[in-house]
């Protein structure tokens, strides 16, 4: 009774957790997070901190639309070198974290002059845990780059260093439901991103008349129903950690209790039949065919909804999707908002100004978003009838008076800024992964989904049985020119590959 009365505490324990997610998306994480019921919630780049317990975090995976990856710092620490980095992590107890047995691996990301290659802090970080267990145990836990037992996050920002268990595993953007795909994919945490930044809950129809595969519809199904981007995931690194607690987990994954009743409909158009072929196959993968409808169709044969709709779409920029005349698809789509989408409101996602210029309207918010590499715009269109004044005499509203004084922030975008100019980082990570992997499960309807009983329940509860190497492996980590010179001079025999 005592042993069982301390682990109900333990899960009452508050520690620090890192969310990250897209450039221009921290703030909905924030909201997202409070919403949830995270304490101590700041907004940083890309990230954003906060306490909660193991409910928290196993929440945080599981519920949050907008999050690539929760990371549970374990150690904070300064470092002018490498051999500072080895002695620092050598300090750690890794037999609170680790066993011998089990195997881990190390992510780094680095924004430093001192550091300028991530693999080599990786190295150094693997080196200093593998010293640890030789010299204590005798032993040494070998290195998975697949399929390891313990993934770790080391971040370094100048001398500012943070190692971090990682508690997602494959990035939180690989919900599950992508059956197949097609070029150059929407992300799904962008996606969510786009629909949240709309304020869009549910309140009315969704339109998007260029949906590819299918991602925005998708994820504003689960929006507008309140569900779980989690319940197709096959698994959670912190599935494998030694404290993991499969009974509070399926607990979670088993409430139903915050899903709410959609009384509208979701819509979905694109012009290629092998996309809207795509998007329905996605659709019925995440059980929402009731509540989304796939039709092939041309943006320019759109008509005037009949009900009540808002319209959030991502149309070709010209870089990685090519059409036969880009800027009159875009002067096509401003005569189909000024047209035939009176009385709504429309959001498009772009990269060129040429671009948003040829659809000929004034845009009533600007909003920078990342796109990849992309320094992207996400713009809303308020599609009255008639004359502005007349519209903002009989009430209308333009602009609330946050998004006023969002577009009055000095410095929104960068000094100078081109709509050519690409992320001046290199991303070490997937956080600016958008490629999408194919893989193929049963389909997932929540009526129909079995209760989650414990750990070997997973494979059955996310669609089938478990792939041979992992359904979500990525293979062999593949090394550039520098990094196959530098791994020659420092091999891992017992690697495992």
């Amino acid at each position: 009774m005592e042993k069982n009365k301390d682990l109900s505490q333990a899960h009452k324990v508050e520690y620090e957790l890192i969310a990250k997610t897209f450039m221009g998306l921290e703030p909905v994480l924030a909201k997202e997070l409070t919403q949830l019921g995270a304490n101590n919630v700041q907004i940083g780049r890309r990230m954003v901190s906060f306490t909660g317990d193991k409910e928290m975090m196993y929440r945080a995976n599981f519920q949050l639309h907008t999050a690539i990856r929760i990371l549970k710092p374990i150690r904070h620490f300064k470092a002018k070198s490498a051999d500072d980095v080895y002695e620092e992590i050598k300090k750690i107890d890794w037999t609170q974290y680790l066993e011998p047995e089990k195997t881990f691996a190390v992510d780094s990301v680095v924004f430093s002059e001192e550091f300028r290659h991530s693999k080599f802090v990786s190295y150094k970080v693997k080196d200093a845990i593998v010293d640890f267990f030789r010299e204590k145990t005798g032993k040494r836990p070998n290195i998975s780059v697949a399929n390891p037992d313990i993934r770790l996050n080391m971040h370094i920002a100048e001398d500012h260093c943070t190692l971090s268990l990682d508690s997602s595993g494959e990035s939180l953007h690989r919900r599950g439901y992508r059956q197949e795909s097609v070029e150059a994919p929407l992300n799904e945490v962008l996606a969510a991103g786009m629909i949240l930044l709309s304020g869009w809950q549910g309140d009315t129809d969704f339109i998007d008349p260029m949906c590819g595969s299918g991602t925005l519809p998708i994820e504003a199904a689960l929006i507008a129903k309140n569900m779980a981007p989690g319940l197709f995931r096959k698994e959670y690194a912190f599935e494998k950690w030694p404290d993991f607690d499969a009974d509070l987990f399926d607990e979670i994954y088993n409430d139903e209790s915050q899903e709410r009743e959609f009384k509208h409909h979701i819509y979905g158009y694109d012009i290629d039949i092998k996309a809207v072929n795509t998007a329905r196959l996605n659709v019925k993968a995440a059980g929402l065919t009731s509540v989304i409808t796939i039709e092939q169709q041309d943006f320019k044969e759109f008509a005037q909804p009949q009900n009540k709709s808002i319209m959030i779409t991502n149309p070709p920029y010209g870089e990685r999707i090519s059409t036969p005349d880009l800027l009159g698809t875009y002067r096509m789509i401003g005569e189909r908002l000024k047209h035939q989408f009176k009385g709504n409101d429309a959001w498009i996602l772009s990269y060129r100004e040429e671009c948003f210029e040829q659809i000929g309207l004034k845009p009533s918010i600007k909003i920078p978003l990342y796109n990849g590499s992309l320094e992207c715009e996400f713009r809303r269109y308020q599609m009255f009838d008639g004359k502005l004044k007349d519209f903002r005499h009989e009430g209308g509203v333009v602009k609330t008076e946050e998004e006023k004084r969002q577009m009055a922030q000095k410095h929104r975008f960068k000094k100078e800024r081109e709509f050519k100019q690409r992320l001046e980082e290199t991303e070490q990570n997937e956080e600016a992964d958008i490629r999408s992997f194919t893989f193929h499960h049963h389909d997932l309807d929540r009526k129909d989904r079995p209760m989650r009983k414990n750990r070997e329940d997973s494979d059955e509860r996310r669609g089938g049985k478990k792939e041979k190497g992992g359904r979500f492996d990525r293979g062999d980590r593949k090394f550039n020119k520098a990094e196959r010179n530098f791994t020659k001079k420092r091999r891992f025999e017992d690697e495992e590959e």
